[in-house]
């Protein structure tokens, strides 16, 4: 039987080993998962609503535990891991929230002779694959919504963070969930597209990578089911002449080195006007220079790790390449003792002097880097913010809010903000448009891809 093994970011020790599931466990989880469904999907709201709330008072109560683990699995510093426990939680009851009005039947007009209405039926099995970079609140997004609606859930969480799929496995389990309703694989690659392909899976979410992207809809083709896709962003934020310095820097370079930068809706490019664009550069470089990159498991620590060590070394080729054409890096990585080539640990950059050419300016860095741009008018800045293959979400930084809003609504993304960024509303549709990806989560549209309407055509006797 194959293992996985989780390798911690923080020293490099292998931190969790699990066995891979072999065909015959992921065939008894199928059919668990069908014939769980068939009596699931006949449970009044009322009682998933009462399970799925309790799971979530189950799983917050374990905050500081999850956070630790949270911290060994993928890097983030443990001052800022008990954030997602709260993400996770807002998400989840904003969900349960919205179950009633979204799954109601839709009543129509009175029709002599007549009865018709609406209704909206789960689909039945979701397969879930979850990312590490957010790895209880992106998952959160789809397992919740997907229960509530009447589907039964099978997740298949990242080689990198295995213990989080557990974590939610436990939840349910002493919240009294029905077996069968959510469970959970690890799996390999192949066993993964397996898995997509066959017939009793009839939802697939996927979070992850283009690539990612293009494996699920090659392995779902020609079956006619529903599949969301979010697969990231180059997300740009444009800094207008008009605002409040110190209040755009904090939002801004937040949003782009917030968990070492590794958000798919972080900040990645960022459009300042001319007239301040030297103050905005040197405020953000001194933002900058303040974060402290060490060891997660310290609560001092503010930047921490990137996931693997390759993964920061891709960033430094982006940077590399980009100071050899001519951008100027105004952070020196010599300050940063742990940021060495082959390491996870990664100093942070600011990149001037950039231009689109460069990859750092249209590839995703996923990493704790971001290029600065000046921009001469609103209609540079929306020209160059749309200029990208991807567009999950976009922010204007202004005291214009009309202004602001009348740009947002030329930007290619799914989600555009002012004055603020690298945020999810649940009472929101998050989606992407691009290479960012396909569908639908939270928010009461996100129950839309989670069930079929069913209509009722009903002549009086």
């Amino acid at each position: 039987m194959a293992i996985q093994q989780t390798i911690s970011p923080v020293d490099g020790s292998i931190y969790v080993e699990r066995e891979q599931a072999d065909a015959a466990q992921v065939e008894a989880t199928l059919e668990r998962a069908v014939v769980a469904q068939r009596a699931w999907r006949e449970v009044p709201l009322c009682e998933r609503t009462r399970l799925c709330s309790a799971m979530v008072d189950t799983f917050v109560a374990r905050r500081n535990e999850l956070a630790e683990e949270l911290t060994w699995q993928m890097g983030r510093p443990i001052a800022a891991a008990g954030g997602e426990i709260k993400g996770f939680e807002e998400r989840a009851r904003g969900m349960i929230g919205l179950a009633e009005s979204a799954l109601a039947p839709i009543e129509l007009p009175d029709k002599p002779g007549f009865t018709r209405y609406i209704t909206r039926e789960p689909l039945g099995v979701s397969f879930i694959v979850a990312p590490w970079n957010f790895p209880f609140m992106t998952a959160v997004n789809a397992i919740v919504p997907a229960i509530m609606a009447g589907n039964s859930v099978i997740l298949k969480h990242s080689a990198q963070t295995p213990l989080c799929a557990e974590r939610l496995q436990q939840a349910f389990d002493e919240a009294g969930l029905p077996p069968g309703v959510f469970q959970h694989l690890h799996l390999s690659h192949e066993a993964t597209e397996a898995l997509i392909r066959d017939a009793r899976i009839k939802h697939v979410s996927f979070t992850g990578s283009v690539g990612g992207g293009a494996m699920v809809e090659r392995n779902a083709a020609g079956r006619f089911i529903a599949t969301g896709l979010e697969l990231g962003g180059k997300d740009p934020a444009y800094v207008r002449a008009d605002v409040d310095l110190d209040t755009a820097i904090k939002g801004v370079m937040d949003g782009a080195f917030f968990n070492s930068g590794q958000s798919c809706c972080g900040i990645e490019r960022i459009y300042v006007q001319r007239e301040i664009f030297d103050a905005f550069v040197a405020r953000a470089v001194a933002w900058v220079r303040r974060l402290r990159l060490g060891n997660p498991t310290d609560a001092a620590t503010t930047l921490g790790p990137l996931v693997k060590p390759a993964a920061a070394d891709f960033v430094r080729g982006q940077v590399e390449e980009a100071v050899a054409a001519g951008a100027q890096a105004w952070i020196d990585p010599g300050d940063y003792p742990l940021s060495t080539p082959g390491s996870a640990y990664l100093a942070p950059q600011v990149l001037t002097g950039v231009d689109h050419s460069m990859r750092v300016m249209h590839e995703e860095s996923f990493g704790p880097v971001v290029g600065i741009m000046p921009v001469d008018s609103d209609d540079e800045a929306v020209r160059l913010m749309n200029d990208s293959d991807f567009g999950l979400t976009a922010a204007v930084f202004t005291r214009d809010i009309a202004a602001g809003e009348a740009i947002a609504r030329r930007l290619e993304a799914g989600t555009v903000f002012t004055n603020r960024c690298d945020y999810l509303d649940p009472e929101l549709a998050w989606t992407g448009v691009k290479q960012s990806g396909r569908g639908c989560s939270l928010s009461r549209l996100g129950y839309e891809t989670l069930t079929r309407p069913k209509s009722f055509h009903l002549k009086h006797a």
